[in-house]
């Protein structure tokens, strides 16, 4: 790294720099004249402001592997333009009528912290609902925005009396009822049943007239029935109406598609933003696509952000890098014989690359790719050693078969769905035992 700023490296007394606490820092830290910034590792325990506080200067935890350090700087230098967005969220509570006023709060709580801006109740055709206007009232009263998804004139009207502020659908099968919802409700207008682009006329003309706001919904259609065709109609939409605002219902292609919804939701998203669809409605009922919500509200800012500034969507924010790595973090087998030279204490360390695991320790080097194998030269004895070995043994075999970085006692990442890491309430369990002092009592 060749930063353009001055730096220097203060060095605490401490071997391992995860052991490193806040108050501990708080105590042998001696801040420079002069300083702006102090990085203190990312695997320190503790809030960073209490020592911004102390010191005076900004104190932040930098990443958890030193390599990673001019990453990290170049992503802040563009932090300051990132995470806006434009692409409203809509979450669909699915066959609301089956589910409880608690259930669908419950749902309802779940979605708006992943990100969603409207939660949408998922009406079902020919199931009454007779609990719908209090649900909305529910829904609005904990703060949510509500849309109504139905098609039923009575449903609509109880939902938008109740505060709901977005209906879908309309077209010509139901499109008088929008005529009461001037100035209350925007609707979603679609083309009638059947038919193409070109009945959307009628049901534009009839909105404007009324003064009802509208987004106009071109209808995406799952893969193999006409999911290209569908994406040219809203190119061919945008044409038409320039000045129209677009909804996207792209759950249907996520819902429909057995394959990992972050890469779909991604390429979805960055077709909105070309597109100038301006709200998505989404929802998590196959197992493949939950958490679908939190990915689209990723991926909004990042398509946003890459399409404003003209760039490439990465290098920004690598959170929907979920089961591979945006970058693996290694050492060649002579940097890892090096760092065994140097090591003076029986305590393993274990690392991870693309052609091997490694574990090693003063007086062990072991090199291999089947892990019981490696766990049968550590001549482990003690339940506790053979159970942490056994376990970062594991998540090493993860990390070099899926191309992930291993970080001993870390976490590894899966994107936004990465877990936070262990709590080291009695660090490292790697001497055994039997290797140490006697006890007192013989044992």
């Amino acid at each position: 790294m060749q930063p353009e700023l001055d730096s220097d490296v203060a060095v605490l007394g401490i071997t391992v720099a995860a052991l490193m606490t806040v108050p501990w820092i708080a105590k042998h830290l001696s801040v420079p004249p002069g300083t702006d910034l102090v990085l203190i590792p990312g695997l320190c325990e503790g809030d960073p402001a209490a020592l911004t506080e102390q010191f005076g200067v900004a104190v932040e935890k930098g990443p958890k592997d030193l390599r990673e350090i001019p990453t990290y700087f170049g992503r802040k230098a563009r932090a300051a333009d990132y995470g806006a967005y434009a692409i409203e969220i809509l979450a669909e509570i699915n066959n609301a009528p089956r589910l409880t006023r608690a259930e669908l709060l419950a749902a309802a709580e779940y979605f708006g912290a992943s990100g969603a801006d409207l939660i949408d109740v998922g009406c079902t055709p020919g199931l009454a609902f007779p609990e719908l206007g209090d649900a909305v009232r529910d829904l609005r009263a904990a703060g949510h925005r509500v849309s109504i998804d139905s098609f039923d004139p009575d449903e609509i009207r109880t939902a938008v009396d109740a505060g709901a502020e977005m209906v879908l659908s309309v077209n010509g099968s139901n499109l008088e009822v929008a005529r009461e919802l001037t100035g209350r409700a925007r609707v979603v207008a679609l083309p009638d049943f059947g038919a193409g682009l070109d009945s959307l006329d009628r049901t534009i003309e009839r909105l404007e007239a009324w003064g009802v706001e509208y987004l106009l919904d071109p209808v995406i259609e799952p893969i193999g029935y006409g999911f290209m065709a569908s994406l040219e109609r809203y190119g061919e939409a945008r044409r038409r109406w320039p000045d129209a605002a677009q909804l996207m219902g792209i759950g249907n292609i996520t819902e429909l598609t057995a394959a990992d919804t972050t890469g779909v939701n991604a390429l979805l998203i960055a077709i909105c933003e070309e597109l100038g669809v301006s709200a998505v409605l989404t929802t998590e009922v196959i197992p493949w696509a939950r958490g679908a919500v939190r990915e689209i509200d990723v991926a909004r800012r990042l398509m946003h952000y890459a399409v404003g500034q003209r760039t490439l969507p990465k290098g920004v924010d690598d959170r929907l890098v979920t089961l591979k790595d945006p970058r693996i973090l290694t050492y060649t087998e002579a940097e890892l014989r090096e760092l065994q030279s140097r090591v003076t204490d029986p305590n393993y360390r274990i690392f991870a690359d693309r052609d091997a695991i490694t574990v090693f320790n003063r007086d062990r080097f072991i090199r291999g790719t089947d892990i019981q194998e490696i766990f049968g030269q550590l001549a482990v004895d003690e339940a506790t050693h053979a159970f942490y070995l056994g376990r970062e043994l594991m998540k090493a075999r993860l990390a070099r078969e899926l191309g992930k970085t291993y970080r001993q006692e870390g976490a590894l990442a899966w994107g936004y769905l990465t877990p936070a890491d262990d709590v080291r309430s009695d660090h490292v369990k790697l001497t055994q035992r039997s290797r140490r002092a006697p006890r007192a009592d013989g044992a």
